[in-house]
């Protein structure tokens, strides 16, 4: 079914910016530059709808309005629990007779509670994808990705990630020409590379670690150093194959791994606030040369070193 008729669903608690992406990608009037109008609108139980700023909103467009459209689209909310049913009726009956859904961020939330991420693939924001995998088992949550569409139902992560997913639909709908001319007016780039591994401040969640607490906490300022399971079970005084299962146990993961993510945890900070070369930042994290650091920075990032620091480079004021 082509997209031309958009709804996008205004439940209590909405976020107004992220109604806003929703907005911005199909209610605005582009056609002065040759780009096709959508027949868009706001639709709400109820013609007050409070939002998550404190302020409410005001659609004379009811859910009826929605039954008509091409792709529905719930933006994040305040609310992650309960949701109303009639919404869910809405998202459950649009997807049977051939129509996309389409979340923003929490948004995720309104599908999972229709029953409509069973089974499929799909995406929210990372500090929230642990919470969706819980609330709904059956659901495949994928923390590190911008956007995921599985058939008709398509989910974004964070607030910008809302806006990669509007350009996919615009360039699956219309061609990338029409999407460049979109994402120019936007002032944003038609495609982001990477996912949302590149966003977050911690990539891995960190476990309390009892026993092995001083070793790691060591561990922190020896980053540059080499280390072994046969070295580090020496200084916890552990046969390597004790420290391995006891490292597994109280971190969630291996020795190795552990040591990979602190080190590219410390990789960003240097990108983000210096100017030293590659070579010499993968020297000073202990991966020893710039192609191993832009190996596994690539692999768990999802960017290069060098487009990471352009992204994320602290900008000093000038004198």
């Amino acid at each position: 079914m082509p997209i031309r008729n958009v709804a996008i669903v205004a439940l209590p608690g909405v976020q107004p910016f992220e109604l806003g992406v929703a907005w911005e990608g199909f209610g605005i009037d582009r056609s002065d530059e040759g780009v096709p109008i959508f027949d868009c609108a706001v639709v709400a139980m109820t013609n007050n709808v409070p939002t998550a700023a404190g302020f409410s909103l005001s659609t004379p467009h009811r859910l009826d309005r929605a039954r008509e459209a091409d792709l529905v689209i719930v933006p994040a909310n305040v609310e992650r629990t309960g949701q109303a049913g009639p919404v869910l009726d809405l998202l459950r009956e649009s997807v049977a007779r051939g129509a996309k859904v389409m979340s923003v961020c929490s948004g995720a939330f309104v599908l999972g509670a229709a029953g409509l991420l069973d089974g499929r693939e799909c995406t929210t924001h990372w500090r929230y994808a642990r919470e969706l995998s819980e609330r709904f088992p059956r659901a495949r949550v994928d923390p590190d990705v911008l956007f995921v569409c599985d058939g008709p139902v398509l989910t974004s992560a964070g607030t910008a990630a809302g806006l990669d997913l509007c350009l996919h639909i615009i360039r699956s709908e219309y061609g990338e020409e029409i999407a460049r001319k979109v994402a120019r007016r936007m002032v944003m780039p038609p495609h982001r590379d990477g996912g949302q591994a590149q966003y977050i401040d911690a990539p891995i969640r960190n476990r309390p670690a009892d026993t092995l607490a001083p070793l790691l906490d060591q561990l922190g300022g020896e980053l540059a150093d080499e280390h072994t399971i046969e070295s580090l079970a020496a200084r916890a005084a552990m046969s390597a194959r004790t420290f391995a299962r006891r490292f597994k146990d109280e971190t969630g993961t291996t020795p190795h791994l552990w040591l990979t993510r602190q080190r590219l945890l410390l990789a960003r900070r240097m990108l983000e606030e210096g100017d030293d070369p590659i070579d010499a930042v993968a020297a000073e994290c202990g991966f020893g040369t710039g192609a191993m650091l832009r190996h596994h920075f690539s692999k768990i990032v999802g960017v290069s070193p060098a487009a990471y620091r352009r992204s994320f480079r602290h900008r000093r004021p000038a004198a």
